[in-house]
């Protein structure tokens, strides 16, 4: 008697996450992760171009915190 092949559903990835997720400019909110990370991210190069100088991370955080809120809320 012959075997008769049936078809299994694909296995699901890793995360456990049947689709991948939406890109991040379809999506109308960004987590409070995601905002902090832009913030990290720019206060890096603000420190970068001031060539990592000591003594001005505070101030660099304030003006990216800053920049980052602006173009979040210029976009909504």
């Amino acid at each position: 008697m012959a075997k008769i092949k049936t078809s299994r559903p694909a296995p699901k990835p890793a995360s456990g996450r049947s689709a991948p997720d939406a890109p991040k400019a379809a999506r109308s909110e960004l987590s409070p992760e995601e905002v902090y990370r832009l913030i990290q991210e720019a206060a890096y190069f603000k420190a970068k171009a001031r060539g990592f100088s000591p003594g001005h991370e505070v101030q660099d955080w304030i003006e990216a915190e800053a920049e980052v809120r602006r173009r979040l809320e210029s976009r909504a």
